[in-house]
């Protein structure tokens, strides 16, 4: 077989050719967009799907426009009341101008990155601890506002700023817990005064009643009585009335009286035999 020199050069230009076409088709996925500059100028965006750009004179970019997760390293700050923290967050965009992601900003995602670490900073040394520890999702909305209006001009849209751990030093975190700590015994010491005083409340109303009706202390003591009566082991003590005391004590009163009266009427009777014994005589 000869290969003449035409054939050779027929070769090489179908070959050519190939290199062409494949540097000219593009395919971009439904998640993708291709950025085309021109001679160095921007032509536009373009994708999904398949494209075609002039090989030398068009160069295509391809900017991913899914949601990336980005994780801020651990901040140093002071809060707004002078407590020394540590705490990291993660940050949550995706790209919505490709255009602007890449003629913008040099690296979108290393830019927001340092924004998020620049704000994470300046937002907790606004707070005081106990907004951090308390309202993290006031902090989280206050976040995602100022890295979304920072990374506008970029074409990226911040969806979520979430703070993941908020690290305290040990010192602060014992004296929380001993503030705690007396905070549940306040309440405690709270919850027993106020059931004491209401028992109170209720012991009052209960002798009131019984005042009123004195039967029933009698009734209460009787059903007492036939709570207990049912352990042999109970040793029971039947107390008497105040009515009986009462009646006991008048009764001895009168008798001791009438012993008083009786000594005296005696004693008369004798001093009245003397004197008439005497005047016999």
């Amino acid at each position: 077989m000869v290969v003449t020199t035409g054939t050779v050069v027929l070769g090489i230009v179908l070959l050519f050719v190939l290199i062409i076409l494949a540097t000219a088709i593009k395919i971009v996925k439904e998640y993708e967009r291709a950025v085309i500059f021109r001679l160095g100028r921007i032509v536009g965006a373009r994708g999904p799907g398949l494209f075609f750009i002039i090989p030398i004179f068009e160069k295509a970019v391809i900017v991913d426009l899914r949601t990336r997760v980005l994780d801020v390293p651990v901040q140093e700050t002071i809060t707004k009341d002078n407590v020394p923290v540590r705490v990291n967050a993660v940050v949550y965009f995706r790209v919505i101008d490709p255009i602007k992601a890449v003629t913008q900003v040099a690296n979108y995602i290393m830019a927001t990155s340092q924004i998020a670490q620049t704000t994470l900073r300046s937002v907790i040394g606004q707070a005081h601890l106990d907004e951090l520890l308390s309202e993290r999702e006031k902090l989280n909305l206050q976040l995602q506002k100022i890295i979304d209006e920072a990374t506008d001009p970029w074409g990226i849209k911040v969806s979520t700023v979430e703070i993941k751990d908020v690290e305290l030093p040990s010192g602060m975190q014992r004296a929380m817990a001993r503030q705690a700590e007396a905070e549940r015994e306040r309440r405690a010491r709270i919850t027993l005064a106020e059931a004491e005083r209401q028992a109170a409340e209720k012991l009052r109303d209960a002798a009131e009643i019984v005042s009123q009706h004195p039967m029933a202390l009698q009734l209460r003591t009787l059903q007492t009585i036939s709570d207990v009566a049912g352990d042999r082991s109970n040793v029971i003590i039947l107390p008497l009335p105040m009515e009986m005391l009462k009646l006991f004590r008048s009764l001895a009163d009168t008798a001791e009286m009438a012993r008083i009266k009786l000594e005296q009427e005696v004693q008369e009777k004798l001093e009245a035999e003397a004197r008439e014994k005497a005047k016999k005589e």
